[in-house]
């Protein structure tokens, strides 16, 4: 198409009209395309949350750690800001070879018990010995059927002190001793940097949850398996100081089960 643009630009003189009129059409069409992308995913500032959300998913949750500083889970439950509700959280659970989140026992404890979908999570530090870390994660989460699937949330490298090779190598430890613990395979949340430099071709075979705020959606990762989509870190919901990640479920409702216990 762009030689035929070129074509009618040199000959414009010949062609002065046809050459406006397909540029016009070019331009429409470009325009309506765009358009229609940004609305396929139904995009609606939520002023409850403080945020735009992709409303054409309806399964929409946050993810919490001790930041977000003592957490009053009834009003959480509770809140509801255009017809949308919360239905799922993610707790921070442990880090590295020995902390436990200090928040963690009370907020898996009251989420659950106010009826949210509830998941754990670890986050990875790469210097520490994986098998530590899986120990850590393990001894202190006990999931039940309904749970999600325990995760993996990997996001810093010391500025790639650690080699790939080491480092991917290092994740297969943790991902494989917490599988034979909870028998499924866990979930790997990362961002698209950290996607594209470790997991893509390495770990195609596991869930992903991956943050993305750069794009209306991020349509180039793996769609059989990415699950859910941490679109914005900057909403507010009723109940918690600060400000809170949103996350989605990105596939049909009925697939939630495939990533939970």
């Amino acid at each position: 198409m762009s030689q035929i643009v070129l074509y009618l630009y040199r000959k414009r003189k010949y062609f002065r009209w046809p050459f406006l009129a397909l540029c016009l059409l070019l331009v429409g069409l470009w325009w309506y395309r765009s358009l229609e992308n940004v609305n396929e995913l139904q995009w609606q500032y939520v002023n409850g949350y403080g945020i735009r959300m992709p409303l054409k998913y309806t399964i929409h949750g946050i993810d919490v750690s001790h930041h977000n500083s003592r957490i009053n889970w009834k009003r959480v439950c509770q809140a509801q800001a255009n017809g949308v509700s919360l239905q799922f959280v993610f707790v921070k659970a442990t880090e590295g070879a020995t902390l436990v989140d200090r928040r963690f026992k009370h907020n898996w404890k009251e989420a659950g018990k106010v009826g949210l979908k509830r998941g754990a999570y670890h986050f990875y530090h790469p210097k520490r010995d994986p098998a530590k870390q899986a120990r850590n994660f393990i001894k202190t989460v006990t999931l039940k059927p309904g749970d999600f699937a325990p995760v993996l949330d990997i996001e810093r490298n010391d500025k790639g002190r650690v080699p790939a090779d080491k480092l991917i190598a290092d994740i297969r430890i943790w991902l494989r001793l917490v599988e034979d613990h909870y028998g499924m395979k866990p979930i790997i949340y990362v961002n698209r940097h950290f996607y594209l430099l470790y997991i893509a071709g390495n770990f195609d075979d596991y869930p992903l949850w991956l943050a993305d705020y750069s794009s209306d959606h991020p349509d180039q990762f793996k769609a059989d398996r990415l699950y859910i989509w941490q679109h914005n870190e900057k909403g507010s919901v009723d109940g918690i100081r600060g400000k809170v990640d949103f996350n989605v479920f990105v596939c049909e409702p009925e697939r939630l089960k495939e990533i939970c216990l």
